[in-house]
């Protein structure tokens, strides 16, 4: 987590201050359970509130002696808080408090990319729209194939960022559990009340069966979903990256007047924005592997999982939204070329029309095979003579004589390639 690619608002969730104060949250919450239950005395949580104060500085100096995070904060209070704090913690163990609060700060940290992708669908929604018709060439391979619209890749986009957006929900619903059943999860020493009270109060869902800390395979599920929208980012960034390219030129980050492009080559517009997305969606990515290697702890707990999270939780969450927002201002401002789509997809003199005069000799009996050979000899031609695709196949006897040419001059439409849109856009964005 830097500077350069952090936003405040998830990022301060990950701020050494608000995690103490999710832990303090965790433990009065805990203690009210407990005097309810009258495991401690009434009025404690009343007595220890207002002077639970958090001071990260104090805590960090503890633990610097102590070597542990949980008892350098439990003592940071009691030196406020007085002798009443001795009833926090009662029963539990250091895990229930980490493992509680690194969940709530995923939770936290995941609300906020799901807003972040709210906003980018309408961004991508509103660019899908206004270029439903806009016609482009659709490549596989990278080789020009068929006509489609630079609205439909838009709308494909769209989609894969709506099932990005259900994933991480429910990946939230996954990882937004709370455990407080003490030292290897059977609550020898702290009622189960407690942990249903504690999970209740932060808005989260009791883990069923815990051992010593939350099971991992939660966390690899969360940390699998954001490498997933990771990979959606950078296959976004990639086409614009392409698209980009001198000799295609249909899309065009936004440069602005004062912007810089290489340091030694003034005419010079680079992608940066996409390549920095796609750098960034490499860095998102790289939490998965941790993250379901931290499944398999020994027995009820090992330690092995703790560094990697304190790493993996802040970074992977803010660069991801750092990537969103990026990508949705990188959406917003998109300059897009129509006219050079359109001549890119004049560049093969038709040639894309080669599967409407196949099918239709096929219609005029002759075998697929027959058809396919046939159309190819005529597409290999103009595509070596540079000539008009539709001029070389009328003067085709084999062809003409199974499509007249009125007909065949009908093939040669490109609204036949685009009449199918509206049922597309109309099954993807209802009720959107």
């Amino acid at each position: 987590m830097i500077e350069r690619y952090s936003r405040k608002e998830i990022k301060a969730i990950w701020e050494d201050y608000n995690k103490y104060s999710i832990w303090l949250d965790i433990e009065l919450a805990a203690a009210e359970a407990m005097e309810k239950l009258e495991v401690i005395p009434k009025g404690t949580v009343k007595k220890i509130k207002p002077k639970a104060k958090i001071n990260v500085k104090r805590i960090l100096q503890i633990e610097d002696k102590v070597k542990h995070d949980v008892i350098a904060f439990l003592t940071s209070i009691t030196e406020k808080a007085g002798k009443e704090a001795r009833h926090l913690h009662k029963g539990m163990t250091s895990s229930d408090v980490l493992d509680t609060c690194f969940n709530l700060q995923l939770k936290q940290s995941g609300e906020i990319l799901v807003k972040d992708i709210n906003e980018l669908l309408k961004s991508i929604k509103k660019q899908a729209v206004k270029h439903k018709f806009t016609l482009c060439i659709g490549r596989s391979h990278g080789i020009h194939a068929e006509p489609i619209t630079f609205g439909l890749k838009m709308l494909s986009f769209y989609q894969e960022f709506l099932r990005n957006k259900k994933r991480l929900e429910n990946s939230i619903k996954e990882i937004s559990t709370c455990a407080i059943s003490g030292a290897v999860g059977t609550f020898s020493n702290v009622d189960p009340k407690v942990e249903s009270y504690v999970a209740k109060k932060l808005k989260l869902n009791v883990e069923p069966v815990s051992t010593q800390i939350i099971p991992r395979d939660r966390h690899a599920q969360f940390f699998s979903t954001l490498a997933i929208i990771g990979s959606s980012i950078e296959r976004f960034a990639t086409e614009i990256r392409h698209l980009q390219r001198t000799e295609v030129l249909e899309v065009e980050e936004f440069f602005g007047k004062k912007q810089k492009g290489s340091s030694a080559m003034p005419h010079k517009k680079n992608p940066i924005l996409s390549e920095n997305l796609t750098g960034l969606a490499r860095l998102i990515r790289s939490a998965v592997i941790p993250a379901l290697e931290n499944v398999a702890l020994w027995h009820e707990r090992d330690i092995s999982h703790s560094a990697v999270e304190r790493n993996i939780g802040p970074d992977t969450t803010v660069t991801l939204d750092f990537a969103l927002y990026r990508l949705n201002n990188l959406i917003k401002n998109l300059n897009i070329y129509p006219k050079n789509m359109k001549k890119n997809l004049d560049l093969t003199n038709g040639i894309f029309f080669s599967q409407r005069v196949l099918l239709e000799l096929t219609n005029a009996g002759l075998t697929r095979e027959e058809s396919y050979k046939i159309v190819q000899k005529n597409a290999m031609l103009s595509w070596n003579s540079n000539t008009s695709f539709y001029e070389i196949v009328k003067n085709d006897k084999k062809i003409i004589n199974k499509i007249p040419v009125n007909k065949l001059k009908k093939l040669f439409n490109y609204s036949y390639h685009t009449k199918k849109i509206n049922i597309i856009f109309q099954r993807s964005l209802k009720n959107k």
